[in-house]
């Protein structure tokens, strides 16, 4: 077993679907807890980046301050891929 081969083969296959596909191919690989817990980090993201305290953040999603502080931490790196995936977010929607 070769993840990080799989991981790689993953991400190019996503990378290459149009936007029903992706959203299709999601919806049948990730059970419908696991869904909902990807669209809940998102939120996160979003909420962090927006200026909203952590605990503000973890009483309205329902979360753990755990969850919210690694969201954090990744917005504080230098080259980090959540600031990067807004900005397209922003590009995109405004």
């Amino acid at each position: 077993m070769n993840d990080k081969k799989d991981y790689q083969e993953f991400i190019a296959v996503l990378h290459n679907c149009d936007q029903k596909l992706l959203g299709d191919f999601l919806k049948d690989v990730l059970t419908p807890n696991e869904l909902r817990e990807l669209c809940q980090r998102w939120r996160v993201i979003k909420m962090l980046a927006a200026g909203a305290p952590q605990r503000t953040i973890a009483r309205a999603l329902k979360t753990s301050l755990c969850k919210i502080t690694r969201g954090s931490r990744e917005l504080q790196k230098k080259d980090s891929s959540f600031l990067k995936a807004l900005k397209i977010k922003e590009q995109i929607y405004g």
